[in-house]
């Protein structure tokens, strides 16, 4: 059947075609999109929940959560819920708004972060802090925070609404976490590692959890799925860190080598300062406390943690978080979708933006 393609949101599309178990024998995992064209419909369902949750009778929050929405994101974390809940079961009307509620806890967090950091574009366009100012878009991201809640009291469940604040709270402290070592070269890789969790992996261990607890699943086997999560949060995050460093401006939507120019040491460069060459150390010291590549090119830092094989160290970490995810995913029941997420690790470590 000839493919045509859907329009799930602004810049990200999927192909569509007859609903077809990923999984069978008679299809292979060819790329990603057939991962978005499992649950297809449903993501569907969950852009209709979006732009319902942003209305408010004050124009300027509807105006920029709309803006937001429609950045051209992945829906990697719904599409994620989706699958969950349909290697668990069935997906419920809980299910779709559930999914809606992490793409917004998501976005908010992506407000504020473009906020503390100063940044002017995001996902190849003018960030929402940049066109609308500091303080409406502060309060924007407040009230997408929020909405989320608003939409999760819906469900009448305390577990659920006690998993979203842990995941709020855990994403705060590592934003707060990474402030307080921004600029400092000696940050170690087990503080970088926590911050990657609490800024990411948290969410993604939600993702997994929330089906497993809408399903009614055993806490064992719960807290199974928050650790796949986890561990597809971590791979995920020091995948992006690495991409940071080597893909392009045209590529990522936003300037390369762009968290060391805000002052943020990542895993991969912390490598340098512990076993660079003579001089690389400072190279790196020279571009945090100047915020920018004045006096030492982006190219030179690349270069800098090449020679210390720290592309290939960060690699073979999020490689290990992959890998722990796949054999947690063992022990649930063999199915299409089951199936599916197993082949999302494979998707993470080798995805370009």
């Amino acid at each position: 059947m000839p493919l045509r393609p859907h329009r799930i949101s602004r810049g990200c599309f999927i192909l569509r075609k007859q609903r077809k178990l990923v999984g069978s024998r008679e299809e292979s995992f060819l790329n990603p999109q057939h991962l978005y064209d499992l649950v297809a419909p449903e993501l569907a369902e969950v852009e209709v929940e979006l732009r319902g949750y942003c209305e408010s009778s004050v124009s300027t929050i509807s105006e920029i959560g709309q803006y937001v929405l429609k950045g051209g994101g992945k829906r990697i974390r719904p599409m994620l819920l989706l699958l969950t809940s349909r290697m668990l079961g069935e997906i419920s009307p809980s299910t779709i708004r559930l999914a809606a509620v992490v793409e917004f806890i998501h976005n908010a967090t992506l407000v504020h972060d473009d906020i503390i950091d100063g940044a002017d574009t995001r996902r190849g366009r003018p960030s929402a802090n940049s066109t609308w100012g500091n303080s409406m878009t502060v309060l924007a991201g407040d009230w997408l925070y929020m909405q989320s809640f608003a939409v999760a009291l819906r469900e009448r469940n305390l577990e659920i609404l006690a998993t979203l604040i842990e995941i709020t709270q855990k994403m705060v402290e590592g934003e707060l976490l990474q402030l307080t070592l921004i600029g400092k070269p000696e940050a170690t890789p087990e503080e970088l590692l926590d911050i990657v969790e609490r800024k990411t992996a948290w969410l993604f261990s939600g993702c997994m959890k929330l089906p497993g607890i809408v399903a009614g699943l055993d806490p064992q086997s719960v807290k199974r799925l928050a650790d796949i999560g986890r561990s597809l949060g971590m791979a995920f995050q020091l995948v992006d860190d690495l991409l940071d460093l080597t893909s392009t401006r045209e590529t990522l939507g936003k300037p390369v080598a762009n968290d060391l120019k805000e002052g943020k040491l990542t895993l991969p460069v912390s490598f340098v300062m512990r076993n660079g060459r003579d001089g690389d150390a400072d190279k790196v010291r020279t571009v945090l406390q100047e915020r920018g590549f004045r006096s030492v090119e982006s190219r030179d830092i690349l270069r800098s943690v090449e020679a210390c094989d720290g592309l290939h160290k960060t690699r073979l970490i999020a490689e290990d978080y992959a890998t722990k995810a796949k054999r947690m995913l063992e022990k649930f029941p063999p199915s299409p979708y089951r199936d599916a997420i197993i082949h999302i690790p494979d998707f993470i470590l080798n995805r370009t933006a």
